[in-house]
């Protein structure tokens, strides 16, 4: 169950698969919410689903200044300031090999994965650390421990997130606020890509319910990198990574074939071993 947190929760990227599974777990549990992100459409309608009791706030974070507007506007909603931030951002992520793709490729995966979660700490965490017991949780997927195939861009922004996670919990120990990363180890399941999920994928409620459960200090208080789902195994290289806070794309063809070749292969020496 979760408890109850010191003052409004703002949730960054409030569009996103994730970011709407908090904002309605919230809801439900009656918090004071304010939404935040950068696509107005899906932000208005977000708003007609839950009523004038959540607040919405339109932010295209990519630099230190559009982060400062986003915590002075903050400052000026009525009633107490924010006591805790989930961050739940990430940029599209599309198929590519490094070595084809020219420097700014990855300079763009940097400026859309990593960069604005660094402006908006820094502009966020003061705001936070006036308030007692304060959280803010970054969320992260999948891909950081090793690269795959395909994908090698998002695993070099998903490790430097990791890092820039654990930077700040050092480092906002001086406010004091407590900085955390749910780091998500596999791919989460979702409407989109139903068919093909794996049962052991964690579904998008669990991540936003954990993600709650950390920034009110209800688990792994002082812990600055929490896996997800605990004791989840690393899968073969060559899968790419589906977790995305944005919408959730049904799984591309060829990591359908890919997941139904490995089904067919488990299936085979499970049948050969039953034999033998």
């Amino acid at each position: 169950m979760i408890g109850t947190i010191p003052g409004p929760l703002v949730v960054v990227g409030a569009t996103g698969t994730v970011g709407m599974r908090v904002v309605e777990q919230a809801m439900a549990a009656g918090r004071r919410t304010t939404a935040v992100a950068n696509d107005a459409e899906a932000l208005d309608r977000l708003r007609a689903r839950h009523g004038a009791t959540l607040t919405t706030l339109y932010a295209d974070i990519r630099s230190d200044a559009a982060a400062a507007d986003l915590a002075a506007r903050l400052r000026t909603l009525p009633g107490p300031a924010p006591g805790a931030v989930i961050a739940a951002i990430r940029g599209a992520a599309g198929s590519q090999r490094v070595l084809d793709a020219p420097a700014d490729f990855l300079r763009r995966r940097l400026d859309e994965d990593l960069l604005p979660h660094l402006a908006i700490a820094r502009h966020l965490l003061p705001l936070l650390a006036t308030r007692p017991r304060a959280g803010y949780v970054l969320v992260g997927g999948p891909g950081a421990d090793h690269p795959w195939s395909g994908y090698g861009h998002h695993s070099i922004g998903a490790s430097a997130l990791r890092m820039l996670a654990r930077v700040l919990h050092e480092e906002a120990r001086t406010l004091p606020v407590r900085v955390q990363m749910l780091a998500v180890d596999s791919p989460m399941r979702c409407d989109a890509n139903a068919a093909h999920a794996r049962a052991q994928w964690p579904d998008v409620e669990a991540i936003a319910d954990h993600a709650l459960r950390l920034v009110d200090g209800a688990a792994n208080a002082d812990i600055a990198l929490v896996r997800f789902p605990l004791g989840a195994a690393v899968r073969p290289p060559g899968l790419s990574d589906d977790l995305d806070v944005g919408p959730c794309a049904p799984i591309p063809r060829h990591q359908e074939d890919a997941s139904a070749l490995l089904h067919r292969l488990a299936t085979s020496v499970s049948a050969q071993e039953s034999r033998s």
